[in-house]
Order: C-alpha cells, then structure tokens, then sequence
C-alpha cells in the first residue's frame, strides 16, 4: 500500500476537510490506486529523452518593446463614465 489510513487523515485535517471513517476508506483505496499507476511511470527508461516543456514548438510572440508617447491624459479621461481631472473615479468596493 502506497498511502495509510493515516496519512489521508493528516492530509484531510490539512485541507479541513471532515471525513468519515468510510470517507477515509475509500479515499485510503483510491488514493493508493491512483499511486500505484502513478509509479508505473519509475519504470520507464528515460535516459534518453531530452527535457521538454512544451509538447509543441513555441515562439515568443511579444513585439519589441519601444519607448513612445503615450496617450493624453485628457484624451484617456474622455473615455471613463466618471472622472476628476486627473484619475478614473470608481465605486468603493471595501465596506
């Protein structure tokens, strides 16, 4: 057995969850069954497999970064429903 009736409880009081002793059974079964496939994969030979982290090729597709003017202020203000003069004016959220 991969995984004890105890370590699921500890795992369980971890994530605060409450299980009952059936819950810890079956948990207990199907957390070891999902361990034991899961150490199938030790048994792969991969010595000769390089390092990937994409499974496709992947370019950056960023443009490069330019220093130019931004917009006015007062042209970006024009957009917002509410404003002062110098900020968007949003409702307060926190109470």
């Amino acid at each position: 057995m991969k995984i004890t009736k105890k370590e699921v409880e500890n795992v369980a009081r971890l994530a605060r969850l409450e299980l009952a002793p059936d819950e810890v059974d079956t948990m207990t079964r199907q957390l070891d069954t999902i361990l034991s496939y899961v150490a199938k994969l030790d048994e792969l030979d991969t010595a000769g497999i390089a390092v990937t982290t994409h499974t496709q090729d992947v370019h950056n597709a960023f443009r490069d970064d330019v220093v130019r003017e931004s917009l006015p202020r007062e042209k970006v203000l024009a957009n917002a429903p509410e404003q002062n003069g110098e900020a968007f004016v949003v409702p307060k959220i926190i109470t």
